[in-house]
């Protein structure tokens, strides 16, 4: 068995974290989001990849190598025009041998569900129950099969979306080939999937329960918290005398944790960072290799990822931080509304009552920095000393 998975995009609604790095790339629990989907398909059994790349597809290509790490074998495709799902996974066309998988390389999908779809014989969609169909493409079946597929309908038929899962049999492509575009400009895989069962042709689906996506970046954390609730508690560092663990703290290699830190798992800490002395890192907190986390620093339920700095007295809450960034002596971003309601971000319900910012790579910020709920800073952004940021703030932009 043979997966392609789909790693072209860019992924705009991630921006600004996908200005220099593919969605696909984006850290969870300290591994690409892509990493985490190979790993699950190879425990099911899936030994062959194709990667179709595009978008900083030298990241991937770096990497991931050949595979050789992983103990699976890694092929590229190029897609140098995004031009849709059907069309990305047609440039696999010659490499393919047989009834294969297709997995969107943003999704992470549990190993049996996996391992369940790549024993079935007939072109196959996954599907999973939801309440909330917004930005989703659902499905409706009868009986065993598929019978019309919708994408982002406001009044969906069914409460059953795709997955982004598929198992394919060769003869799909002869109807890639003669799908059109959609309204989009894009040949997309759902089309060709309608066009099959339009035509007569057998579309069956297969439900599943383990299931993540991320659409947004705030959905990154919620993504972060679920893969953390697995980590295993494991210290790869130097841990100084008066420090507390509680919980599965996984730390990794060359990791200085300093006198008086109090970590409270699940957290994990990539290779080379320092951390401390006396600082409070609780649950559901990941942060990257060659990070420096200093002094009077409270960190929890946030990503931080690789080379950033955060030094002294700051307080971060469920908010991301990109790589290279340095917060001043002081910079706080504050996470909950003093009336307790829904955090939104550029017009969009986040769905969430607690959200910091969602900052990009390289930002700096001057002592005494304050940033708003729901604040998105773009890359290179300058936040001043005492200056307060919210809203949007575009990349390289200077507030003082």
């Amino acid at each position: 068995m043979q997966a392609v998975i789909l790693a072209a995009g860019e992924g705009n609604r991630m921006r600004p974290l996908t200005f220099n790095r593919p969605k696909v790339m984006l850290p969870i629990a300290n591994k690409p989001i892509i990493e985490h989907l190979l790993i699950e398909a190879r425990q099911a059994g899936i030994n062959d990849y194709i990667f179709i790349v595009g978008y900083h597809d030298e990241q991937l290509r770096d990497y991931f190598g050949r595979g050789d790490k992983w103990g699976v074998s890694i092929e590229y495709c190029t897609q140098k025009k995004r031009l849709g799902t059907a069309d990305a996974i047609r440039m696999a066309e010659s490499l393919i041998d047989g009834n294969f998988l297709v997995m969107n390389g943003d999704i992470i999908v549990r190993r049996n569900e996996i391992f369940s779809l790549s024993n079935r014989h007939e072109n196959t969609i996954s599907l999973f129950r939801t309440t909330d169909g917004q930005d989703l493409g659902m499905v409706e079946s009868s009986a065993d099969r598929v019978v019309h597929i919708y994408e982002k309908t406001v009044k969906p038929p069914s409460f059953m979306a795709n997955a982004g899962l598929y198992l394919f049999t060769p003869d799909i492509f002869s109807f890639m080939a003669s799908t059109p575009k959609s309204p989009r400009g894009e040949y997309e895989i759902t089309d060709t999937l309608q066009m099959l069962i339009d035509n007569m042709q057998r579309v069956s689906y297969m439900e599943i329960n383990g299931w993540l996506d991320v659409s947004h970046p705030w959905d990154l954390l919620s993504a972060n918290q679920s893969l953390l609730s697995t980590v295993e508690a494991q210290n790869y560092g130097d841990i100084e005398n008066n420090t507390v663990l509680q919980g599965a703290v996984s730390i990794g290699t060359n990791t200085k944790v300093r006198s008086g830190s109090y970590i409270v798992g699940p957290v994990i800490i990539g290779d080379n960072c320092d951390i401390g002395p006396n600082c409070y890192i609780r649950p559901y907190t990941a942060i990257g290799d060659n990070c420096r986390i200093g002094s009077a620093v409270e960190i929890k339920s946030s990503i931080i990822m690789k080379n950033s700095k955060i030094p002294h007295h700051n307080y971060i809450g469920d908010s991301i931080i990109g790589e290279e960034c340095n917060l001043g002596a002081g910079t706080k971003i504050a996470n909950l509304r003093l009336d307790g309601n829904n955090i939104t971000v550029g017009g969009i319900d986040t769905k969430r009552r607690k959200l910091g910012a969602i900052i990009g790579d390289g930002v700096e910020t001057g002592i005494n920095a304050c940033i708003n709920i729901g604040t998105v800073i773009g890359n290179n952004a300058q936040i001043g000393p005492g200056a307060l940021a919210s809203g949007v703030i575009l990349p390289n932009a200077r507030v003082f």
